[in-house]
């Protein structure tokens, strides 16, 4: 069951009416916390319009403590960047327009499902035994190789229709395209969460998230270009952290560029899948970065070469391209001309067309590389990260 507080008769029918039968109306907090310690297993509370900010902000802060299943989602007549930074740091899993009877809804549900994923997580131990989701980062130092292309698809049949939860991440801070390919409409970005840095937790970075389909959420990057300058590596850090707790899988799309952010993903990665075509610029940036990768002490073992449309006719045997760069392909990606019209659609190609050779690959590549990490290998060390980014500068300099 939910609960709305709002103490003004018509806007609470409203909202009574927008997410259906079983709803209990309160006119006041006080009620909802004699309701709430009556009920221990509430879910999901909505504070109408005309309950008090800050009041509510008190509210949420003290819940997320001893409360941390439960999702608080506020209802404002207007929203604005400071209300929302705010709202985020005291603890409200979302803020929706009074207006947006579906978005109450929507916010409802999510609430819901973050509560049951809660429970299921106690219930089964997994804070205990270390348990975590695995890390997936796709990079390529050349762009239009197809990252993003491989990152939504990839991400698509790991959520396997929902059977798993997982969670796309953008970390093309300048020109992230994820939303594009994913045609989603994101009421957040990767930007909101840099002024929640000292204290963002998984509800707060949960709330930033947006829907895709069963199973798939994404985090898209930010839409001014230049909030890139105002990230800081720290955070992408922190909040892969955090997803890894929520999420079995969270894939990484990356930037064509060595940038800190790319190696505080790379420090938190299980696999990284390194991706090139069938041209002798993509392929000399490869050697590059596996070069680059050793001098800065990557294991090896968490490297996977892909290779997308390998099947292009362009002079390049695959077995010499094997011994120019001494490490074997795990994955080979044929050229199709479904894959840039599923783009076009917003449907990876997984979805629209599971059977289609680009999308057996790539399910193929998951099955053996990524499934089979039952829990993620240990993260870099922290003073290893400090190390390498130095090292990384010296030789950017003497280069």
């Amino acid at each position: 069951m939910s609960v709305i507080v709002e103490a003004d008769p018509t806007r609470a029918e409203t909202l009574r009416s927008a997410l259906g039968p079983g709803v209990l109306v309160l006119k006041t907090l006080d009620d909802l916390r004699r309701h709430l310690e009556a009920h221990p297993g509430e879910d999901a509370v909505v504070l109408g319009p005309s309950v008090d900010q800050d009041a509510a902000f008190h509210l949420s802060d003290s819940m997320r403590i001893t409360r941390t299943s439960l999702g608080v989602v506020l209802v404002r007549r207007r929203i604005d960047t400071p209300l929302l930074v705010d709202a985020l740091r005291n603890g409200i899993r979302e803020v929706v327009e009074e207006r947006n009877l579906a978005g109450v809804n929507d916010a409802v549900r999510r609430g819901r499902d973050v509560a049951a994923a809660m429970r299921q997580r106690a219930s089964h131990g997994d804070g205990e035994d270390g348990r975590r989701g695995v890390v997936v980062t796709v990079f390529s130092a050349k762009g239009g190789c197809g990252k993003t292309t491989l990152a939504s698809n990839l991400a698509a049949s790991l959520a396997d229709g929902g059977r798993r939860e997982v969670c796309l991440v953008d970390l093309d801070l300048n020109f992230g395209d994820v939303a594009i390919v994913l045609q989603l409409f994101p009421a957040h970005t990767l930007a909101d969460a840099v002024p929640l840095l000292e204290t963002l937790d998984l509800p707060a970075v949960t709330a930033l998230l947006t829907p895709h389909s069963p199973g798939l959420s994404a985090l898209v990057a930010p839409v001014e270009p230049g909030s890139a300058e105002t990230v800081p590596a720290s955070l992408i850090t922190t909040i892969l952290q955090l997803l890894r707790e929520e999420f079995a899988f969270v894939v990484v799309d990356t930037p064509p560029a060595f940038t800190d952010h790319v190696l505080a993903a790379f420090d938190q990665s299980d696999v990284i899948a390194l991706l090139a075509t069938l041209d002798i610029p993509a392929l000399k940036n490869l050697k590059l970065t596996l070069e680059t990768l050793d001098l800065l002490n990557y294991p090896r073992e968490r490297l996977r070469v892909v290779l997308n449309r390998a099947d292009s006719k362009v002079g390049l045997a695959l077995s010499e391209v094997e011994k120019t760069l001494r490490v074997p392909i795990a994955l080979h990606i044929p050229s199709s001309r479904a894959v840039p019209a599923s783009i076009n659609r917003g449907v990876p190609i997984m979805l629209d067309d599971p059977s289609h050779p680009v999308s057996m690959a790539i399910r193929q590549f998951g099955d053996d590389y990524v499934l089979p990490l039952a829990r993620a290998a240990d993260p870099i060390a922290a003073n290893l990260r400090s190390d390498r980014r130095g090292l990384l500068r010296r030789k950017s300099k003497t280069s």
